[in-house]
């Protein structure tokens, strides 16, 4: 591996590298507790390549590794990345809101090219993992996707058809009342509850997200983010509800390393 430039986004949970290398972009992806071990080795195969830091652990990375990084904030390297491989895609946004759906989550805004943070949630990746564990005991993310692609969530959440029943409900009857409301013993399945805490995640994200749209006057809704990756049942719900409140939700291929790529390109 002798890359040109490397590009590393330390987050909470995983650490994601871009790295250019005969004129293509690559990927990598490490749990942060393969951190010091990955970075070491990292040292010693690239030393001479330029690298750019992001993320929360940067500050870490450059005084323990890297001393001659460059650091750069996470929300403008995210920005930069997604503005790139959106263009990549066939699309090109003037303003959009973007959603970094990582171990929390953030919402920022592009304008005109400008980037910042403009609201942002404690529920993402790090929910799913410790609150799907306390409800199933299940701590593999691939699983806990499976179990929640597999459950209903109506069947841990009261639903607001559940409310106004046997009469119709004066809004959506599929909307969520009240999540978990459902769960009293232990008839609801690991399935159900997994689907309820996918759902409860997607419909806070997309809740914070379009106010903030709503606020820019923004009609289009990024959403990126480690969290997304290879998560079908968080995607589809996004999906949902983004169009639901009537704003267009986008996912961007790679759209996992966007820190990374925004740090390799800055």
């Amino acid at each position: 591996m002798k890359p040109a430039k490397i590009g590393i986004d330390a987050g909470g949970s995983l650490l994601k590298m871009a790295f250019e290398e005969q004129g293509q972009i690559h990927y990598k992806s490490y749990l942060i507790d393969e951190l010091d071990s990955s970075m070491n080795w990292l040292k010693m195969t690239a030393a001479e390549a330029p690298i750019v830091l992001t993320g929360g652990k940067a500050e870490y990375l450059k005084k323990e590794f890297f001393q001659n990084a460059l650091i750069i904030p996470e929300f403008e390297s995210s920005g930069i990345g997604a503005s790139y491989l959106l263009k990549q895609g066939g699309l090109s946004y003037e303003n959009f809101i973007f959603s970094i759906i990582g171990t929390g989550t953030s919402i920022c805004l592009n304008s005109g090219g400008k980037f910042s943070r403009v609201s942002g949630s404690g529920i993402g990746g790090g929910t799913l993992m410790g609150l799907g564990r306390l409800l199933t005991d299940e701590k593999d993310f691939t699983r806990l996707v499976s179990l929640a692609g597999s459950g209903k969530a109506e069947n841990a959440d009261i639903m607001v058809k559940d409310i106004y029943s046997p009469f119709d409900p004066q809004i959506d009857g599929s909307l969520t009342a009240s999540n978990f409301g459902k769960i009293k013993d232990d008839q609801v399945s690991q399935e159900d509850k997994a689907a309820s805490l996918t759902n409860m995640i997607a419909e806070t994200i997309v809740l914070l997200s379009s106010q903030a749209a709503v606020h820019h006057q923004i009609d289009d809704i990024i959403y990126i983010g480690s969290t997304l990756r290879n998560n079908a049942p968080l995607k589809q719900l996004i999906k949902k509800y983004t169009v639901m409140v009537g704003q267009n939700p986008v996912f961007i291929q790679d759209g996992a390393y966007c820190g990374a790529l925004g740090a390799l390109l800055s």
